[in-house]
């Protein structure tokens, strides 16, 4: 697809279709959003893995009839698009493309608000601070459950012969179990007291006479208090407004009685309840001639009937040929759930298996030191290189922005670093990634003084990634492109890739980026601190450090890598650098031994440019 579009679109996976289920799942689950919302803001492509016959019509009885769509194949994607796994939009611009499940409904949710703001409704999907979905599924269990998992796990189950659909999969086992955990939210406290009167009321009516019980009943909350606060509900019987009695206002938190679920995410219908009804629907299409299976999962069945309720979507479900299966199992809140598998790492069974633990950051370098392990820092390459910052058009310095003057001249110091490696590394026509790039500092920098050079940003926060597109314009820079999408939704091949300050384990996750296509990488890590196992990452990283090591043990180094702050004690510094240098170490040895790649470490120069200075430099061999 070539030349410049005038609208923004939407590309969406399009496989096969198996019985009434659209396959991928993220397809149906878009086309789901998108007739719920009665969004006509994209025009939508389908795009085929393989050819596409010369007299090809769409007969596919699985697509929205209110939908206009065209079949593409992935080749003909636009060259920004190819990078990113589906679903993508890509604005009208051309430059800036949204990619994976999560940061597209998120869009398609904002742009619909956009086009008509009586649509308070579907705003609201993204739940009370506008945050549902948004953490990254790389870090965060429940958007990982949501965008990928279930998603995942159901279209394996779809593709199994009828006589294998003996097992539910782990993934609805652990929403069966989500479902039934205690609900938090924003007014948490508040809420569980009114439950405690509600059940008062409802206890002393039961003992009162046939005409006081219906004046009681009249005047209590409705039956079922955290429905009252759903779109069920919400409007017919609204939470009584009466101050609770004292007894009840003195009551301790630990005594209040939880709030049960009512959709995926508490009290409130949220883009997660969009995502997974499709994905619970097609598995419940499949299990409705089992009904062992149903009542296996007896609040997934109850959500799955109560989301229906939910005001547009039925109406939704018809625009996308959902043949609704209605199942009476049972409601009960406290029915016994099936026990989530335990996803996470071990260390919780490493905490118990490692009596000898000394806490402290000291014996844990003493037993690296007695091992020959120790942080070796590579001498800078070009430590007095700098760029000419006085020359530079504002849009590229940071120091003629809204910065303080020792804050931008420290950022101009941190630039100077890693563009120097960069242009050390770079030839004409190479790809270069700037992955967590933020506002842009490091993408835009290098666009302009390596015009030879194709530089993608990759940043999921939309509003960074939105100025650093200002920024781009403003200096009319024509190669460059941006991607707002989580990490493991960039698949594109590139030649080199660098991150400034990426927060624990995103540096990780560049570091993978980057080896999977071999390209050479320059990377400042951050938030040593928030390093963790993870469900693709476990620490040591290197054969070596796992030798020594314990994952306990490893994580009391990384805690004390982020003892650098200048307001910190000299020594609390030094071995908060020396702990950094070991982290890093760790990580270098690894990629040298897996990925047969050259690494060093070294450090910015000079090191009062940020307390987060230790650089990562890695070449292929």
């Amino acid at each position: 697809m070539k030349g410049s579009i005038t609208e923004d679109h939407l590309y969406l996976d399009y496989f096969h279709q198996q019985e009434d289920c659209l396959l991928p799942l993220h397809t149906s689950v878009s086309l789901f959003l998108l007739s719920y919302c009665d969004c006509k803001t994209f025009r939508v492509f389908l795009v085929s893995p393989g050819e596409i016959p010369s007299d090809f019509q769409f007969t596919d009885k699985t697509l929205p009839e209110a939908l206009e769509f065209c079949l593409i194949k992935r080749c003909q994607l636009p060259a920004v698009v190819q990078n990113c796994c589906l679903p993508a939009v890509l604005e009208k611009n051309g430059t800036f493309c949204r990619a994976g499940l999560a940061v597209v409904l998120r869009h398609i949710i904002h742009k619909t608000f956009e086009a008509d703001p009586s649509k308070k409704e579907v705003l609201d999907l993204l739940g009370f601070k506008k945050t549902c979905l948004k953490a990254c599924a790389e870090v965060s269990e429940w958007t990982r459950l949501c965008e990928t998992s279930i998603p995942l796990a159901v279209e394996d189950f779809l593709r199994l012969p009828p006589d294998q659909h003996q097992c539910i999969p782990v993934e609805i086992l652990q929403l069966e179990k989500k479902l039934g955990e205690p609900v938090r939210v924003h007014n948490d406290d508040k809420i569980r007291r009114q439950k405690v009167q509600q059940n008062s009321l409802t206890q002393k009516a039961s003992n009162t006479s046939s005409e006081e019980k219906s004046r009681e009943i009249q005047e209590s909350p409705p039956a079922n208090l955290e429905q009252s606060f759903s779109k069920l509900t919400v409007q017919k019987n609204p939470v009584s407004t009466r101050r609770e009695p004292s007894h009840i206002r003195k009551m301790k938190t630990s005594e209040l009685p939880p709030l049960d679920h009512v959709f995926a995410e508490g009290l409130y219908f949220t883009l997660a309840d969009i995502v997974l009804f499709p994905c619970i629907h097609q598995f419940w299409v499949f299990c409705k001639n089992h009904q062992d299976k149903m009542l296996e999962l007896p609040l997934i069945s109850s959500w799955y009937q109560r989301v229906q309720e939910v005001p547009g979507v039925k109406k939704a479900a018809t625009k996308c040929r959902l043949q609704l299966v209605q199942y009476q199992g049972s409601s009960s809140s406290q029915a016994e759930c099936p026990q989530r598998p335990c996803i996470t790492s071990d260390d919780l069974a490493e905490e118990n298996e490692d009596p000898q633990f000394i806490g402290g950051p000291r014996p844990t370098m003493t037993k690296l030191m007695a091992n020959g392990i120790e942080a070796v820092f590579s001498p800078h390459p070009n430590p007095t290189w700098s760029l000419e910052w006085e020359s530079l058009p504002v849009a590229v310095n940071p120091g003629k922005g809204k910065m303080s003057g020792d804050r931008a001249l420290r950022k101009q110091q941190q630039l100077n670093n890693l563009v120097a490696l960069v242009r050390k590394l770079a030839r004409p026509g190479d790809v270069i990634v700037d992955f967590c790039s933020g506002g842009g500092h490091v993408g835009i920098v290098l666009a302009h003084i390596l015009p030879s050079c194709q530089i993608i940003l990759v940043e999921n926060k939309e509003l960074s990634l939105i100025r650093a597109k200002e920024r781009s314009d403003e200096l009319g820079l024509n190669n460059i492109w941006f991607i707002q999408a989580n990490m493991d939704y960039f698949k594109g091949t590139f030649n080199i890739g660098v991150a400034l300050h990426a927060c624990g384990v995103a540096t990780d996750m560049v570091i993978e980026r980057c080896t999977n296509v071999r390209a050479a990488f320059v990377i400042c890590p951050c938030c040593y601190g928030f390093i963790q196992n993870t469900a693709k990452f476990t620490f040591p990283r290197s054969h070596q450090f796992k030798e020594v090591l314990s994952y306990k043990e490893h994580m009391v180094l990384c805690r004390f890598a982020d003892q650098t702050a200048v307001q910190l004690p000299p020594e609390r510094r030094r071995i908060g650098k020396h702990c950094m240098g070991l982290v890093d170490l760790d990580r270098a040895w690894s990629v040298e031994r897996t990925c047969n790649y050259s690494v060093q470490v070294t450090s910015m120069e000079p090191e009062t440019c940020s307390p987060k200075n230790n650089l990562i430099v890695g070449v292929p061999v």
